[in-house]
């Protein structure tokens, strides 16, 4: 008796049309990896654009408290 065949395609030996097949079958999976590599992908591309479109980058957050505006409570002033 024969082995039984599976209808997919297999992606190493035909990437486009598994893509293709994914895309009418699950189309769910599909979509999810399409959008889930194109945050890689997009990571050395996309700083580039926003720069060239003048978008800047912000200020770093401090991470030290700045302190008060008022001079701290002196004892030996005789009071605040």
């Amino acid at each position: 008796m024969p082995p039984a065949l599976s209808t997919a395609p297999l992606f190493w030996s035909g990437p486009l049309r598994y893509c293709r097949w994914a895309a009418r079958e699950r189309p769910a999976l599909f979509w999810s990896v399409v959008i889930g590599a194109a945050g890689p992908i997009g990571m050395p591309i996309v700083p580039p654009i926003r720069h060239y479109f003048g978008d800047i980058d912000p200020a770093p957050v401090p991470v030290t408290y700045p302190g008060t505006m008022w001079p701290l409570h002196n004892p030996e002033s005789g009071g605040w």
